[in-house]
């Protein structure tokens, strides 16, 4: 461990900027590095093949994690030195950089799967940590972004995914949404969840492969993705309430098409 004592030590240079928009490491226009932070992501981040470039963190916080190994500085300091660097108080305590490795291809995320989901038009970073998480923990095995999709890897999407966007694999899928028929001729029925849907969820049969397409909270799908799915499903609710959250409405049919058995 590298002690800080200094606030304008260049050696934290990449974390700066967490609250500026266009300056952000993990946006765009900054630097295109993955911020994992707490103990549970950045133990997450260091279990993946994410390449860690570095840690920032109190020494408390950074005593819980599996450090002895790594081949990065970790950069040990206080809470109020860590809060003036990154521009606001860190109530997790520690931070983590990683190099975005190149995406897989959607053949490679397809291929030995059986459950997949697909998503149109999911701008929320926080709708898609958590749509992660619930990947995660129903056993899917893998994310196609179809067109509109926000960036998986940005701090917000990472955290709420509790670092589960580390390790379900995920790339983007085109064109859109002609790129379905990839899915279909490799054995995968496409199942739209919308409200419209001719059938319920509890009435499709569960395939071998299965891939949920699942749109954006207000719109939906659009008309064209629904019309290149095999089935249109809808989960059945109580009367005056037109929709799910789209992570909530995922964990449903993750759990109902069986991902986790």
């Amino acid at each position: 461990m590298l002690e800080v004592t200094d606030p304008d030590d260049p050696r934290l240079d990449e974390y700066r900027f967490l609250r500026t928009a266009d300056r952000r490491p993990d946006r765009p226009g900054g630097l295109g590095l993955v911020i994992a932070e707490g103990v549970i992501a950045v133990g997450r981040m260091l279990a993946s093949h994410y390449p860690v470039r570095s840690m920032l963190g109190v020494r408390r916080k950074l005593a819980e994690l599996p450090i002895d190994d790594l081949d990065a500085p970790v950069y040990v300091t206080t809470a109020e030195i860590m809060a003036e660097v990154i521009g606001f108080h860190l109530n997790r305590g520690v931070l983590a950089m990683a190099d975005r490795p190149t995406p897989p291809s959607a053949v490679d995320v397809i291929s030995g799967a059986r459950r997949l989901a697909v998503l149109e038009g999911v701008g929320d970073h926080e709708n898609l940590g958590a749509l992660f998480r619930n990947a995660a923990a129903l056993g899917v095995d893998g994310v196609l972004l179809g067109a509109g999709c926000a960036d998986p890897l940005y701090r917000r999407s990472v955290r709420v995914s509790m670092g589960h966007v580390l390790s379900v694999p995920f790339t983007a899928l085109t064109p859109w949404p002609d790129g379905l028929k990839l899915l279909q001729d490799n054995g995968f029925t496409v199942i739209a969840l919308t409200p419209t849907g001719s059938s319920a969820l509890s009435e499709v049969a569960v395939p071998d492969k299965a891939a949920v397409l699942l749109g954006s909270e207000g719109p939906g799908l659009t008309p064209e993705a629904v019309a290149a799915a095999d089935v249109a499903a809808r989960i059945p609710m109580a009367g005056g309430v037109d929709s799910l959250n789209v992570a909530t409405a995922g964990a449903v049919a993750f759990y109902a098409l069986g991902a986790s058995r």
